[in-house]
Protein backbone atom coordinates (compact mmCIF):
# COMPACT_ATOMS: atom_id res chain seq x y z
CA UNK A 1 0.00 0.00 0.00
CA UNK A 2 1.72 3.36 -0.97
CA UNK A 3 1.81 6.47 1.51
CA UNK A 4 -1.10 7.74 -0.31
CA UNK A 5 -3.49 5.24 -0.21
CA UNK A 6 -2.86 4.41 3.82
CA UNK A 7 -3.62 8.19 4.48
CA UNK A 8 -6.64 8.06 3.15
CA UNK A 9 -7.72 4.61 4.28
CA UNK A 10 -6.75 6.12 8.36
CA UNK A 11 -8.82 8.97 7.46
CA UNK A 12 -12.03 6.69 6.41
CA UNK A 13 -11.67 4.29 9.40
CA UNK A 14 -11.62 7.35 12.17
CA UNK A 15 -14.57 8.46 10.40
CA UNK A 16 -16.72 5.52 10.54
CA UNK A 17 -15.74 5.27 14.25
CA UNK A 18 -17.04 9.14 14.49
CA UNK A 19 -20.25 8.13 12.78
CA UNK A 20 -20.68 5.16 14.98
CA UNK A 21 -19.92 6.84 18.03
CA UNK A 22 -22.61 9.38 17.86
CA UNK A 23 -25.74 7.54 15.93
CA UNK A 24 -27.03 7.16 19.23
CA UNK A 25 -27.52 10.70 20.51
CA UNK A 26 -28.70 11.52 17.23
CA UNK A 27 -31.82 8.84 16.51
CA UNK A 28 -32.14 9.60 20.51
CA UNK A 29 -32.89 13.55 19.58
CA UNK A 30 -35.07 13.20 16.68
CA UNK A 31 -37.22 10.44 18.30
CA UNK A 32 -37.57 12.74 21.27
CA UNK A 33 -37.91 16.10 19.50
CA UNK A 34 -38.58 17.97 23.34
CA UNK A 35 -39.55 21.70 23.26
CA UNK A 36 -40.70 24.09 25.78
CA UNK A 37 -44.23 24.50 24.58
CA UNK A 38 -47.42 22.11 24.07
CA UNK A 39 -48.09 22.00 20.53
CA UNK A 40 -51.50 23.55 18.99
CA UNK A 41 -54.44 21.69 18.61
CA UNK A 42 -56.04 21.85 14.91
CA UNK A 43 -59.08 21.29 13.27
CA UNK A 44 -60.69 22.88 15.44
CA UNK A 45 -64.84 22.87 15.01
CA UNK A 46 -68.16 24.05 16.34
CA UNK A 47 -71.54 22.51 15.65
CA UNK A 48 -74.57 24.28 17.62
CA UNK A 49 -77.07 21.46 19.51
CA UNK A 50 -80.31 21.92 20.71
CA UNK A 51 -80.20 25.44 20.31
CA UNK A 52 -77.87 26.73 22.97
CA UNK A 53 -75.05 24.05 23.00
CA UNK A 54 -72.18 23.81 21.17
CA UNK A 55 -70.49 20.37 20.38
CA UNK A 56 -66.55 20.83 19.59
CA UNK A 57 -63.93 18.70 18.65
CA UNK A 58 -60.15 18.87 17.59
CA UNK A 59 -57.31 16.49 16.83
CA UNK A 60 -54.85 15.09 19.57
CA UNK A 61 -52.10 17.25 20.59
CA UNK A 62 -49.02 14.55 21.47
CA UNK A 63 -48.18 14.57 25.67
CA UNK A 64 -50.97 16.58 26.34
CA UNK A 65 -52.85 15.60 29.24
CA UNK A 66 -55.78 18.09 29.28
CA UNK A 67 -57.89 21.01 27.24
CA UNK A 68 -59.06 24.31 28.29
CA UNK A 69 -61.98 26.06 26.46
CA UNK A 70 -63.16 29.69 26.74
CA UNK A 71 -65.98 31.16 25.33
CA UNK A 72 -65.99 35.40 24.64
CA UNK A 73 -69.01 36.86 23.62
CA UNK A 74 -66.73 39.50 21.64
CA UNK A 75 -64.34 38.84 18.36
CA UNK A 76 -61.26 39.92 20.06
CA UNK A 77 -61.37 37.86 23.07
CA UNK A 78 -61.11 40.30 25.64
CA UNK A 79 -62.23 40.61 29.35
CA UNK A 80 -63.35 37.81 31.71
CA UNK A 81 -64.72 34.58 29.72
CA UNK A 82 -68.42 33.51 29.49
CA UNK A 83 -67.45 30.21 30.22
CA UNK A 84 -64.51 28.54 30.86
CA UNK A 85 -64.23 24.62 31.11
CA UNK A 86 -60.69 23.04 32.45
CA UNK A 87 -59.19 19.51 32.31
CA UNK A 88 -61.26 18.60 29.47
CA UNK A 89 -59.72 14.86 28.38
CA UNK A 90 -59.18 14.32 24.52
CA UNK A 91 -61.60 10.87 25.25
CA UNK A 92 -64.60 13.25 25.94
CA UNK A 93 -64.75 14.69 22.47
CA UNK A 94 -66.88 15.39 20.89
CA UNK A 95 -67.07 18.01 23.88
CA UNK A 96 -70.63 19.74 24.36
CA UNK A 97 -70.82 22.98 26.22
CA UNK A 98 -74.41 23.38 27.13
CA UNK A 99 -76.98 26.36 28.49
CA UNK A 100 -74.95 28.63 26.59
CA UNK A 101 -76.54 32.42 25.76
CA UNK A 102 -79.18 32.01 22.92
CA UNK A 103 -79.52 34.02 20.07
CA UNK A 104 -75.56 34.89 20.56
CA UNK A 105 -72.18 35.00 18.66
CA UNK A 106 -69.17 33.55 20.78
CA UNK A 107 -65.46 33.51 19.79
CA UNK A 108 -64.18 29.95 21.25
CA UNK A 109 -60.44 29.49 21.77
CA UNK A 110 -58.80 25.80 22.91
CA UNK A 111 -55.49 25.24 24.50
CA UNK A 112 -53.64 22.53 25.08
CA UNK A 113 -52.19 21.89 28.55
CA UNK A 114 -49.26 19.11 29.45
CA UNK A 115 -47.67 18.66 32.62
CA UNK A 116 -43.93 20.41 33.45
CA UNK A 117 -44.20 22.57 30.17
CA UNK A 118 -45.43 26.07 28.93
CA UNK A 119 -49.57 25.74 28.01
CA UNK A 120 -49.87 25.69 23.97
CA UNK A 121 -51.10 28.79 22.00
CA UNK A 122 -54.78 29.08 21.29
CA UNK A 123 -56.48 27.55 18.24
CA UNK A 124 -59.59 29.85 17.44
CA UNK A 125 -63.75 29.89 15.93
CA UNK A 126 -66.67 31.26 15.82
CA UNK A 127 -70.10 30.05 16.31
CA UNK A 128 -73.76 31.75 17.20
CA UNK A 129 -76.46 29.78 19.05
CA UNK A 130 -79.86 29.49 17.91
CA UNK A 131 -82.75 31.58 18.78
CA UNK A 132 -83.98 29.98 22.39
CA UNK A 133 -87.32 28.01 22.85
CA UNK A 134 -88.74 28.97 26.22
CA UNK A 135 -92.60 29.49 24.61
CA UNK A 136 -94.63 26.50 25.80
CA UNK A 137 -96.51 24.65 22.50
CA UNK A 138 -99.57 26.81 21.73
CA UNK A 139 -102.85 25.55 22.80
CA UNK A 140 -105.34 25.00 20.17
CA UNK A 141 -107.75 26.20 22.90
CA UNK A 142 -106.26 29.94 22.93
CA UNK A 143 -106.41 30.59 19.25
CA UNK A 144 -109.21 32.42 17.54
CA UNK A 145 -109.63 33.66 14.23
CA UNK A 146 -108.60 37.00 15.00
CA UNK A 147 -106.02 36.58 18.55
CA UNK A 148 -103.76 34.08 20.45
CA UNK A 149 -102.74 33.38 24.23
CA UNK A 150 -99.22 32.70 24.24
CA UNK A 151 -97.24 31.14 27.07
CA UNK A 152 -93.96 30.68 28.75
CA UNK A 153 -92.30 29.60 31.75
CA UNK A 154 -93.44 31.97 34.71
CA UNK A 155 -90.78 34.54 35.61
CA UNK A 156 -88.60 34.10 32.33
CA UNK A 157 -88.07 37.48 31.40
CA UNK A 158 -89.30 38.92 27.94
CA UNK A 159 -89.59 42.13 26.73
CA UNK A 160 -91.54 41.80 23.91
CA UNK A 161 -93.42 39.94 21.18
CA UNK A 162 -93.21 40.18 17.57
CA UNK A 163 -95.42 38.32 14.85
CA UNK A 164 -95.10 38.15 11.47
CA UNK A 165 -96.44 38.69 8.95
CA UNK A 166 -97.71 41.99 9.12
CA UNK A 167 -95.09 43.10 11.93
CA UNK A 168 -97.54 43.37 15.16
CA UNK A 169 -95.23 44.14 17.60
CA UNK A 170 -96.72 43.39 21.91
CA UNK A 171 -94.46 44.91 24.38
CA UNK A 172 -94.57 42.59 27.73
CA UNK A 173 -95.58 43.96 31.01
CA UNK A 174 -94.06 43.20 33.99
CA UNK A 175 -97.11 40.94 34.77
CA UNK A 176 -97.25 39.19 32.23
CA UNK A 177 -93.61 38.01 32.63
CA UNK A 178 -94.75 37.12 36.24
CA UNK A 179 -97.04 34.97 35.15
CA UNK A 180 -95.86 33.52 31.58
CA UNK A 181 -98.13 34.41 29.59
CA UNK A 182 -100.06 37.39 27.29
CA UNK A 183 -102.54 37.37 25.10
CA UNK A 184 -101.99 38.96 21.36
CA UNK A 185 -105.06 40.40 19.17
CA UNK A 186 -105.56 41.83 15.97
CA UNK A 187 -104.68 38.90 13.66
CA UNK A 188 -105.95 37.90 10.40
CA UNK A 189 -108.10 34.71 10.21
CA UNK A 190 -106.28 31.55 8.55
CA UNK A 191 -102.71 32.91 8.69
CA UNK A 192 -99.68 31.44 9.63
CA UNK A 193 -97.82 33.66 12.37
CA UNK A 194 -94.32 33.06 13.22
CA UNK A 195 -94.09 34.36 16.77
CA UNK A 196 -90.67 35.63 18.75
CA UNK A 197 -90.63 36.32 22.49
CA UNK A 198 -87.40 38.44 22.29
CA UNK A 199 -85.37 40.05 25.49
CA UNK A 200 -84.48 43.27 24.16
CA UNK A 201 -83.22 41.96 20.90
CA UNK A 202 -82.02 38.69 21.69
CA UNK A 203 -84.87 35.86 20.86
CA UNK A 204 -85.82 33.54 24.00
CA UNK A 205 -88.74 31.84 21.99
CA UNK A 206 -90.14 30.83 18.83
CA UNK A 207 -93.03 29.39 17.49
CA UNK A 208 -95.08 29.32 15.04
CA UNK A 209 -99.82 28.36 14.68
CA UNK A 210 -102.13 29.32 12.06
CA UNK A 211 -105.37 31.20 13.26
CA UNK A 212 -108.60 29.31 11.98
CA UNK A 213 -111.11 30.26 9.22
CA UNK A 214 -113.85 33.19 9.94
CA UNK A 215 -116.86 31.35 9.67
CA UNK A 216 -118.41 34.52 8.94
CA UNK A 217 -117.13 34.81 6.16
CA UNK A 218 -117.44 30.46 4.52
CA UNK A 219 -120.29 28.00 4.29
CA UNK A 220 -120.54 25.92 7.06
CA UNK A 221 -120.64 22.45 6.61
CA UNK A 222 -121.65 19.40 8.61
CA UNK A 223 -121.69 15.33 8.17
CA UNK A 224 -125.81 15.96 7.76
CA UNK A 225 -125.18 18.34 4.84
CA UNK A 226 -124.75 16.81 1.08
CA UNK A 227 -121.12 18.23 0.44
CA UNK A 228 -121.40 16.92 -3.20
CA UNK A 229 -124.84 18.66 -4.17
CA UNK A 230 -123.24 22.03 -2.04
CA UNK A 231 -120.22 22.07 -4.32
CA UNK A 232 -121.98 21.28 -7.43
CA UNK A 233 -124.05 24.39 -6.39
CA UNK A 234 -121.26 26.75 -5.90
CA UNK A 235 -119.70 30.25 -6.76
CA UNK A 236 -116.59 30.88 -8.15
CA UNK A 237 -114.51 32.04 -4.94
CA UNK A 238 -116.64 29.98 -2.32
CA UNK A 239 -115.02 28.90 0.84
CA UNK A 240 -116.50 25.18 2.16
CA UNK A 241 -115.78 24.84 6.46
CA UNK A 242 -115.92 21.44 7.64
CA UNK A 243 -117.18 20.64 10.63
CA UNK A 244 -115.63 18.26 12.29
CA UNK A 245 -116.56 14.53 11.66
CA UNK A 246 -116.59 12.03 9.24
CA UNK A 247 -117.74 12.58 5.36
CA UNK A 248 -118.74 9.25 4.01
CA UNK A 249 -118.66 10.06 0.18
CA UNK A 250 -117.27 7.00 -1.54
CA UNK A 251 -118.04 8.78 -4.93
CA UNK A 252 -116.50 11.00 -7.23
CA UNK A 253 -117.17 15.05 -6.90
CA UNK A 254 -116.50 17.35 -9.40
CA UNK A 255 -114.63 20.82 -9.82
CA UNK A 256 -115.73 23.03 -11.93
CA UNK A 257 -115.50 26.43 -10.27
CA UNK A 258 -112.62 27.55 -8.49
CA UNK A 259 -113.62 26.70 -4.54
CA UNK A 260 -111.32 26.02 -1.01
CA UNK A 261 -112.70 23.31 1.60
CA UNK A 262 -110.98 24.09 4.99
CA UNK A 263 -111.49 22.47 7.66
CA UNK A 264 -113.29 24.62 10.36
CA UNK A 265 -110.82 23.59 13.21
CA UNK A 266 -107.24 22.48 12.57
CA UNK A 267 -107.13 20.52 15.99
CA UNK A 268 -110.17 18.36 14.84
CA UNK A 269 -109.64 17.61 11.29
CA UNK A 270 -112.78 16.33 9.19
CA UNK A 271 -112.23 13.03 7.39
CA UNK A 272 -113.68 12.65 3.99
CA UNK A 273 -114.30 8.94 3.14
CA UNK A 274 -113.66 7.48 -0.35
CA UNK A 275 -113.50 11.09 -2.33
CA UNK A 276 -111.89 11.75 -5.73
CA UNK A 277 -112.27 14.95 -7.04
CA UNK A 278 -112.44 15.47 -10.43
CA UNK A 279 -111.14 19.06 -11.66
CA UNK A 280 -112.54 20.41 -14.60
CA UNK A 281 -113.08 24.06 -16.36
CA UNK A 282 -110.13 25.42 -15.70
CA UNK A 283 -110.93 25.62 -11.53
CA UNK A 284 -108.72 25.97 -8.74
CA UNK A 285 -108.99 24.26 -5.78
CA UNK A 286 -107.28 24.90 -2.49
CA UNK A 287 -107.78 22.13 0.44
CA UNK A 288 -106.55 22.64 4.08
CA UNK A 289 -106.83 21.12 7.41
CA UNK A 290 -108.36 18.35 5.75
CA UNK A 291 -107.96 14.08 6.16
CA UNK A 292 -108.48 12.52 2.47
CA UNK A 293 -109.09 8.74 3.32
CA UNK A 294 -109.41 6.39 0.35
CA UNK A 295 -110.75 3.92 1.47
CA UNK A 296 -114.08 2.95 -0.41
CA UNK A 297 -112.76 5.14 -3.46
CA UNK A 298 -114.85 4.34 -6.88
CA UNK A 299 -112.15 1.90 -8.85
CA UNK A 300 -109.49 2.71 -6.28
CA UNK A 301 -109.03 5.86 -8.24
CA UNK A 302 -106.33 8.60 -7.58
CA UNK A 303 -107.03 11.19 -5.66
CA UNK A 304 -107.36 14.51 -7.64
CA UNK A 305 -107.82 14.09 -11.58
CA UNK A 306 -107.73 16.65 -13.79
CA UNK A 307 -110.77 15.43 -15.94
CA UNK A 308 -111.09 18.45 -18.75
CA UNK A 309 -108.64 19.72 -22.17
CA UNK A 310 -108.28 22.74 -21.84
CA UNK A 311 -106.37 25.61 -24.56
CA UNK A 312 -106.45 28.10 -21.41
CA UNK A 313 -104.93 27.94 -17.65
CA UNK A 314 -106.60 25.87 -14.64
CA UNK A 315 -105.81 28.05 -11.63
CA UNK A 316 -103.76 27.24 -8.66
CA UNK A 317 -103.92 23.58 -7.01
CA UNK A 318 -102.82 23.58 -3.11
CA UNK A 319 -102.66 21.12 -0.78
CA UNK A 320 -101.93 22.51 2.76
CA UNK A 321 -101.99 20.98 6.22
CA UNK A 322 -103.26 17.84 5.64
CA UNK A 323 -103.54 14.20 5.80
CA UNK A 324 -103.57 12.03 2.55
CA UNK A 325 -104.17 8.07 2.68
CA UNK A 326 -105.20 4.67 1.97
CA UNK A 327 -105.40 5.36 -2.04
CA UNK A 328 -104.42 2.85 -4.71
CA UNK A 329 -103.70 3.98 -8.02
CA UNK A 330 -102.17 7.38 -6.83
CA UNK A 331 -102.32 10.79 -5.67
CA UNK A 332 -102.50 12.99 -9.05
CA UNK A 333 -103.43 11.79 -12.43
CA UNK A 334 -102.89 14.07 -15.23
CA UNK A 335 -103.88 12.51 -18.31
CA UNK A 336 -105.25 15.05 -20.77
CA UNK A 337 -103.87 18.89 -22.20
CA UNK A 338 -103.86 20.39 -18.94
CA UNK A 339 -101.80 23.62 -18.29
CA UNK A 340 -101.46 24.53 -14.12
CA UNK A 341 -100.29 27.72 -13.02
CA UNK A 342 -99.12 26.38 -9.78
CA UNK A 343 -99.41 22.89 -8.17
CA UNK A 344 -98.08 22.97 -4.79
CA UNK A 345 -98.40 20.66 -1.62
CA UNK A 346 -97.24 22.16 1.62
CA UNK A 347 -96.96 20.51 5.15
CA UNK A 348 -98.89 17.54 4.08
CA UNK A 349 -98.75 14.00 5.50
CA UNK A 350 -99.09 10.97 3.37
CA UNK A 351 -99.18 7.16 3.61
CA UNK A 352 -100.01 4.14 2.30
CA UNK A 353 -100.89 5.38 -1.60
CA UNK A 354 -99.70 2.22 -3.21
CA UNK A 355 -99.47 3.76 -6.99
CA UNK A 356 -100.74 0.54 -8.28
CA UNK A 357 -101.93 1.85 -11.57
CA UNK A 358 -100.30 5.06 -11.98
CA UNK A 359 -97.35 6.99 -10.25
CA UNK A 360 -97.74 9.30 -7.09
CA UNK A 361 -97.91 12.51 -9.29
CA UNK A 362 -97.95 11.41 -12.72
CA UNK A 363 -98.39 13.79 -15.89
CA UNK A 364 -98.89 12.46 -18.76
CA UNK A 365 -100.17 15.40 -21.40
CA UNK A 366 -99.97 17.84 -18.78
CA UNK A 367 -97.69 20.37 -17.74
CA UNK A 368 -97.43 22.61 -14.36
CA UNK A 369 -95.42 25.76 -14.17
CA UNK A 370 -94.13 25.15 -10.38
CA UNK A 371 -94.36 22.12 -9.09
CA UNK A 372 -93.94 22.98 -4.96
CA UNK A 373 -93.37 19.76 -2.89
CA UNK A 374 -92.62 21.20 0.86
CA UNK A 375 -92.48 20.65 4.24
CA UNK A 376 -94.73 17.34 3.60
CA UNK A 377 -94.05 13.39 5.50
CA UNK A 378 -94.38 10.85 3.22
CA UNK A 379 -94.02 6.95 3.95
CA UNK A 380 -95.24 3.58 2.33
CA UNK A 381 -96.01 5.23 -0.85
CA UNK A 382 -95.36 4.26 -4.40
CA UNK A 383 -93.61 1.61 -3.48
CA UNK A 384 -92.68 0.17 -6.58
CA UNK A 385 -93.48 3.07 -8.88
CA UNK A 386 -92.17 6.44 -9.39
CA UNK A 387 -93.00 10.02 -7.46
CA UNK A 388 -93.12 12.35 -9.89
CA UNK A 389 -93.82 12.28 -13.17
CA UNK A 390 -94.25 14.98 -16.31
CA UNK A 391 -94.49 12.76 -19.70
CA UNK A 392 -92.98 14.97 -22.90
CA UNK A 393 -97.00 14.97 -24.15
CA UNK A 394 -96.96 18.00 -21.92
CA UNK A 395 -94.07 20.01 -23.76
CA UNK A 396 -96.28 19.21 -26.41
CA UNK A 397 -99.50 20.57 -25.63
CA UNK A 398 -97.76 23.84 -24.02
CA UNK A 399 -93.98 24.29 -25.99
CA UNK A 400 -93.13 27.57 -24.19
CA UNK A 401 -93.51 26.57 -20.59
CA UNK A 402 -91.02 25.53 -18.05
CA UNK A 403 -91.65 23.13 -15.85
CA UNK A 404 -89.82 24.21 -12.08
CA UNK A 405 -89.49 21.50 -9.34
CA UNK A 406 -88.94 22.65 -5.74
CA UNK A 407 -89.15 19.52 -3.40
CA UNK A 408 -87.38 20.40 -0.04
CA UNK A 409 -87.50 19.95 3.41
CA UNK A 410 -89.63 16.41 3.22
CA UNK A 411 -89.35 13.56 4.89
CA UNK A 412 -89.72 10.37 2.39
CA UNK A 413 -89.82 7.09 4.41
CA UNK A 414 -90.03 3.68 2.30
CA UNK A 415 -90.82 5.76 -0.65
CA UNK A 416 -90.02 4.19 -4.62
CA UNK A 417 -89.23 0.65 -2.86
CA UNK A 418 -87.39 -0.66 -5.58
CA UNK A 419 -84.66 -0.51 -8.24
CA UNK A 420 -86.61 1.12 -10.85
CA UNK A 421 -88.73 3.31 -8.83
CA UNK A 422 -87.20 7.15 -9.13
CA UNK A 423 -88.04 10.39 -7.63
CA UNK A 424 -87.92 11.83 -10.95
CA UNK A 425 -89.44 10.77 -14.02
CA UNK A 426 -89.53 14.01 -15.99
CA UNK A 427 -89.35 13.87 -19.54
CA UNK A 428 -90.58 17.69 -20.60
CA UNK A 429 -88.91 19.66 -23.16
CA UNK A 430 -87.62 22.39 -20.34
CA UNK A 431 -87.38 21.72 -17.04
CA UNK A 432 -85.75 22.84 -13.69
CA UNK A 433 -85.37 20.25 -10.80
CA UNK A 434 -84.10 21.30 -7.38
CA UNK A 435 -84.33 19.08 -4.37
CA UNK A 436 -82.66 20.37 -0.95
CA UNK A 437 -82.83 19.03 2.87
CA UNK A 438 -84.78 16.44 2.26
CA UNK A 439 -84.49 13.26 4.13
CA UNK A 440 -84.94 9.77 1.84
CA UNK A 441 -84.49 7.21 4.45
CA UNK A 442 -85.42 2.81 3.72
CA UNK A 443 -85.59 3.00 0.38
CA UNK A 444 -84.53 0.93 -2.86
CA UNK A 445 -85.39 3.94 -5.70
CA UNK A 446 -83.08 6.23 -7.70
CA UNK A 447 -82.68 9.77 -8.33
CA UNK A 448 -83.60 9.34 -11.93
CA UNK A 449 -82.56 7.05 -15.18
CA UNK A 450 -83.68 9.23 -17.96
CA UNK A 451 -81.94 10.83 -20.53
CA UNK A 452 -84.33 13.66 -20.55
CA UNK A 453 -84.40 14.29 -16.76
CA UNK A 454 -82.05 16.86 -16.33
CA UNK A 455 -79.90 16.70 -13.08
CA UNK A 456 -78.02 19.67 -11.91
CA UNK A 457 -75.45 18.64 -8.77
CA UNK A 458 -75.98 22.31 -7.82
CA UNK A 459 -79.29 22.29 -7.72
CA UNK A 460 -79.46 18.66 -4.84
CA UNK A 461 -78.35 20.41 -1.64
CA UNK A 462 -77.90 19.00 2.00
CA UNK A 463 -80.07 15.95 1.49
CA UNK A 464 -79.96 12.76 3.58
CA UNK A 465 -80.26 9.09 2.61
CA UNK A 466 -80.33 6.72 5.30
CA UNK A 467 -80.16 2.69 3.98
CA UNK A 468 -81.00 4.04 0.99
CA UNK A 469 -77.41 3.89 -0.83
CA UNK A 470 -78.63 3.75 -4.40
CA UNK A 471 -79.43 7.19 -4.65
CA UNK A 472 -75.33 7.79 -4.61
CA UNK A 473 -74.06 4.86 -6.49
CA UNK A 474 -74.27 1.60 -7.05
CA UNK A 475 -78.24 0.68 -8.71
CA UNK A 476 -78.85 -1.88 -10.90
CA UNK A 477 -81.35 0.05 -13.08
CA UNK A 478 -80.46 1.04 -16.51
CA UNK A 479 -78.44 4.35 -16.84
CA UNK A 480 -78.80 5.58 -12.95
CA UNK A 481 -78.66 9.02 -12.29
CA UNK A 482 -77.32 9.98 -8.88
CA UNK A 483 -77.44 12.60 -6.53
CA UNK A 484 -74.17 14.40 -7.03
CA UNK A 485 -74.30 17.53 -4.70
CA UNK A 486 -74.09 18.04 -1.12
CA UNK A 487 -75.68 14.87 1.02
CA UNK A 488 -74.87 12.99 4.08
CA UNK A 489 -75.92 9.21 5.14
CA UNK A 490 -76.34 9.88 8.79
CA UNK A 491 -79.36 7.58 10.89
CA UNK A 492 -82.18 10.12 11.53
CA UNK A 493 -82.61 7.90 14.35
CA UNK A 494 -86.22 8.37 13.85
CA UNK A 495 -88.80 7.38 16.92
CA UNK A 496 -91.11 5.20 16.04
CA UNK A 497 -91.76 4.23 12.12
CA UNK A 498 -94.03 1.46 12.41
CA UNK A 499 -96.44 4.07 14.57
CA UNK A 500 -95.52 6.37 12.02
CA UNK A 501 -93.93 9.14 14.29
CA UNK A 502 -90.58 10.30 12.44
CA UNK A 503 -89.17 12.78 15.11
CA UNK A 504 -85.21 12.87 14.31
CA UNK A 505 -83.05 12.27 17.05
CA UNK A 506 -79.49 13.11 14.89
CA UNK A 507 -78.71 16.22 16.09
CA UNK A 508 -76.91 16.67 13.11
CA UNK A 509 -79.76 16.83 11.22
CA UNK A 510 -81.55 18.66 13.62
CA UNK A 511 -79.20 21.45 13.40
CA UNK A 512 -78.89 21.54 10.14
CA UNK A 513 -82.40 21.93 9.30
CA UNK A 514 -82.81 18.56 7.55
CA UNK A 515 -85.98 17.16 6.72
CA UNK A 516 -89.97 17.57 7.66
CA UNK A 517 -90.07 21.01 10.13
CA UNK A 518 -92.84 19.21 12.30
CA UNK A 519 -90.38 15.94 12.99
CA UNK A 520 -87.54 18.43 14.17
Amino acid sequence: MNKHNFTKYILFLLLAIGITGCKDDTLQEITKMETDRMFSPTGLSAIVINKTGVRLTWKEVPNASSYVIEFFENKDFSGTPARTVADVAYVQLPYTVSNLSGDTEYSIRVKAVGGGITDSKWITTTVKTDPEQIFHQVDLANITSNSVILTWPAGEIATSIQLSPGNITHQVTPAEVAAGKAQVNGLSSETTYTAQLLNQTKVRGLTTFSTPLDLGGAIAVSTDDNLAELIANAKAGDVFALMPGNYVINADITISKTISLKGAKPADKPVLKGTVFRIKGNAGLTIKDVVLDGTGALNNNQTFIFDEASDNAYGAFLVEDSEIKNYVKGMVYVNVKTLIESFSFKGNTISNVECNGGDFIDFRQGIAKTVDFVNNTVYNTALARDFFRMDAGGSTNFPSVTAVFTVASNTFNAVCNSASARIFYVRVAKQELYFSKNIVANSAGIIANQATTIIVAANFKENNYHNAPTYMAGSTASTPKYDTGTFTTLDPGFVSVSTGNFTVTNDELKAKGIGAPKWR
